[in-house]
């Protein structure tokens, strides 16, 4: 992708040499397996985040990692970041993205929750380029003639964040957003919001389409993690 800009924020640019830092959020309490420290669950040798990691780590830059225990473990995969204690405990994925934001070293954050394995190899970059798309569309309706901005309506501007959509499910906490969204969401943390899909919503939000289900598999209970073992990398069931 060609770099560009809006303002003074550079649009978002996945891979390695890009300006996105990945964010894996494993702060939750994990209630529906005995709260236990999800991130750490085992499936095939090695604890969920390492899954994560390794499908994650490709398509951006940096790695960080939101966590609020066992920080010396998640340490293994890069810098971890624990949720700001005036927000509570145990305050849900925003809170975790909010310390994620504030401690990106980039611009960009793409975040994944530590229990979806099979992660699309292409999640990043397709997300950054609806986020691309929306701000070419922002800019063809700015640079229209006033004759063609009356006759169309008022256009709004590009959204700022791009979440993955699969199952006829948005899946919200797999998304693309700029690291300068932290005020509005730490406002909307102090004002006892925690609801992702409203969030993002308030800032604009597009949704990128993916045929794939099972690579957003998440593994919220002790029989989803048992049955994780059954499934092939791309979290669809092997072959006998």
């Amino acid at each position: 992708m060609r770099a560009r800009a809006i303002g003074a924020l550079p649009l978002p640019l996945a891979g390695a040499g890009g300006n996105i830092a990945g964010l894996i959020l494993a702060g939750g309490r994990g209630s529906r397996m005995g709260e236990i420290d999800k991130g750490l669950a085992p499936l095939r040798g090695a604890p969920l985040v390492e899954h994560v990691a390794r499908a994650l780590a490709p398509q951006v830059a940096r790695l960080v990692l939101s966590a609020n225990r066992n920080a010396e473990v998640y340490a293994r995969y890069g810098p971890v970041l624990a949720d700001d204690p005036a927000h509570g405990a145990w305050q849900g994925p925003l809170a975790g993205v909010a310390a994620g934001l504030a401690g990106s070293p980039l611009p960009w954050v793409a975040t994944v929750p530590c229990d979806t394995p099979f992660l699309p190899g292409d999640l990043v970059e397709r997300l950054a380029l609806a986020l691309h798309a929306e701000a070419g569309r922002a800019q063809d309706a700015a640079a229209a003639p006033p004759s063609a901005r009356m006759a169309g309506g008022q256009s709004a501007g590009a959204a700022r964040i791009a979440v993955a959509r699969a199952g006829g499910h948005r899946q919200s906490v797999c998304m693309l957003l700029p690291a300068d969204l932290l005020p509005s969401l730490r406002a909307y943390l102090d004002a006892g919001e925690r609801k992702v899909e409203r969030w993002q919503d308030r800032n604009g939000c597009v949704e990128v389409a993916f045929d794939d289900e099972a690579a957003f598999m998440n593994l919220n209970t002790s029989a989803e993690l048992a049955q994780a073992h059954t499934l092939a990398p791309s979290g669809r069931k092997d072959r006998p």
